[in-house]
């Protein structure tokens, strides 16, 4: 969704998230897209009728809701690389401990990380504060850069992408429990990164300002 009328905030956040996105390549510095999605748990009533010639398996139309679980995505686009968390809740804890293993399990050797997000209340770097002392989290937060996409803007994260391929590949059926979907989800992460599958991004800052001229405020300047 873009907001429909000028917004210089929309237009920074735009533009600052597309200019890291033309950053050359450097193992030091990765580029980590972050966003999280709910999935609806649900268990079969009864259960499907195998596929046999000329008939594609078969659900019953009756299910039962188990809950819910949360999927935190972790995607660098340009290493080729994605990692889903599966979480039984998406607290400001859950991300801090989010970003506690991006710094030290998939990111050790980096300088620094620049990480894309949204501008959820639970994911700024206040939740790092709650979650641990304060020298963790000021350890975890030296290592790490931030920028925002604009509200309204979400699909300008790449995680977002990926998210909704996950969507489509693995989360079109029905999974009952949290185990069955870390098992589902990870056997999706290593095949799409086994395959090196990535985002191609093409939108660049100079298209923001013909395409989106209408979003950028009026100056005499």
């Amino acid at each position: 969704m873009i907001p429909p009328q000028q917004s210089a905030a929309f237009v920074y956040h735009l533009e600052d998230v597309l200019e890291v996105y033309q950053r050359p390549f450097d193992e030091t510095t990765p580029l980590v897209c972050f966003d999280e999605q709910p999935t609806q748990l649900i268990r079969e009533v009864r259960e499907p009728l195998p596929s046999v010639p000329g008939q594609p398996e078969r659900y019953d139309y009756e299910y039962h809701r188990e809950g819910t679980a949360n999927l935190f995505m972790f995607f660098a686009p340009l290493e080729a690389w994605r990692h889903v968390k599966v979480s039984e809740r998406r607290t400001k804890i859950d991300f801090a401990h989010c970003m506690r293993e991006l710094v030290d399990v998939h990111f050790p050797q980096a300088a620094t990380i620049t990480v894309v997000r949204d501008q959820l209340n639970t994911h700024g770097p206040d939740a790092l504060y709650e979650a641990f002392v304060p020298q963790e989290a000021a350890r975890i937060l030296n290592r790490i850069e931030f920028h925002y996409t604009p509200k309204h803007g979400s699909w300008l994260n790449m995680a977002e992408i990926e998210l909704s391929v996950l969507s489509r590949q693995c989360l079109d059926r029905r999974i009952p429990d949290k185990h069955m979907l870390e098992q589902e989800v990870g056997a999706w992460e290593a095949e799409r990164n086994a395959s090196q599958a990535t985002v191609d991004w093409r939108f660049t800052t100079d298209d923001a300002r013909i395409k989106l001229k209408r979003l950028y405020p009026s100056t005499s300047a």
